[in-house]
C-alpha cells in the first residue's frame, strides 16, 4: 500500500506502541492474568534494551494502524544472532491491506542489516490461528511448532 508507511518507533512514540500492543493482547485474550495492563513505565525498560528491542509503527497519514515489536537474541540453533517477532497487530479495518507484509519486509531488512540468519514468530497450530499461520507461510516463513511458557513467580527468586 503506497499510502501506508512503516517506520521504526522511538521512545517518544511509546504510548502509541503500548496502546496497540494492549489492543493485541485484549484481542488474543489468552496470555492470562499475569499480563495485566501494560504499564507506561515499560518505556524505561525499553530504553535500556533499545539496541536489542525495537518497535515499528504502520501509519496511514497521522494515524497509527499497526505495530510490530522485534527483539534480537542469540541462539545456537540459529547459528548466532537472530530476531524474534514478539508482537504484531494491525487494527481490524486495515487488515488484508498489506500492512502485515510491510511489517515483515521491515523485519527482514533489519535482520539483513544486523546479519541475522533467522527471524522467528509464534503462530500456534490450531484452527483459530490457521489464517495467521498461512499469512506467515505466504511471506516465506516455515512452520516449526508452537511455543510454551513458564511463569516465574517472585517466590522463586529466593530459591
Amino acid at each position: 500500500m503506497d499510502d501506508i508507511v512503516v517506520t521504526e518507533a522511538g521512545l517518544d512514540q511509546a504510548a502509541e506502541v503500548l496502546d496497540l500492543v494492549s489492543r493485541l493482547l485484549a484481542e488474543l485474550g489468552e496470555e492470562g492474568e499475569e499480563t495485566g495492563a501494560l504499564d507506561p513505565s515499560l518505556t524505561k525498560a525499553w530504553e535500556s534494551e533499545s539496541s536489542r528491542h525495537l518497535a515499528f509503527l504502520a501509519r496511514h497519514g497521522s494515524r497509527s494502524v499497526g505495530v510490530m515489536t522485534i527483539s534480537e537474541t542469540f541462539a545456537l540453533y540459529a547459528q548466532g544472532r537472530c530476531g524474534v517477532i514478539n508482537e504484531m497487530f494491525v487494527v481490524p479495518e486495515y487488515r488484508s491491506r498489506g500492512v502485515g507484509a510491510l511489517f515483515l519486509e521491515a523485519a527482514k531488512a533489519l535482520g539483513r542489516r544486523r546479519g541475522w540468519r533467522r527471524i522467528d514468530v509464534t503462530a500456534p497450530e490450531s484452527i483459530r490461528w490457521d489464517r495467521t499461520r498461512r499469512f506467515y507461510e505466504r511471506q516465506g516463513f516455515q512452520f516449526t511448532g508452537p511455543k510454551l511458557k513458564y511463569l516465574l513467580s517472585p517466590e522463586e527468586e529466593n530459591r
